[in-house]
């Protein structure tokens, strides 16, 4: 079955600890609700670092992406509907939604 990235892009800090928690557990029971279709639940990103063409490196990102999950779905359009539901954009946040390729030897 196709596995699908869910990317994670900006979204509104909480405004206290209790209001994060609220979300997180929200966000907590959409994952349970898709039950073995997630194949890696919930990766944040800390510390960004940025690498550029002339090898020199930074702080920060390029983007605005704190994480990503990996689902999978048959289909792009039920990968889509499934991204509709997710609660990070009663956040303000964005998904970007790719099928991911496999390119381990063992897909040739």
């Amino acid at each position: 079955m196709p596995q699908y990235i869910f990317v994670y892009l900006g979204g509104d800090y909480p405004s206290s600890p209790e209001e994060g928690q609220k979300h997180f557990a929200k966000y907590q029971r959409w994952l349970s609700s898709l039950g073995d279709a997630v194949v890696s639940p919930a990766i944040p990103f800390k510390d960004t670092h940025t690498v550029q063409p002339n090898g020199t490196t930074g702080p920060g990102s390029t983007t605005a992406i704190s994480g990503l999950s990996i689902i999978k779905m048959p289909s792009m359009d039920e990968a889509l509907a499934v991204a509709k539901s997710c609660p990070f954009l009663e956040i303000d946040g964005t998904l970007e939604i790719s099928e991911m390729i496999d390119m381990s030897s063992k897909a040739n």
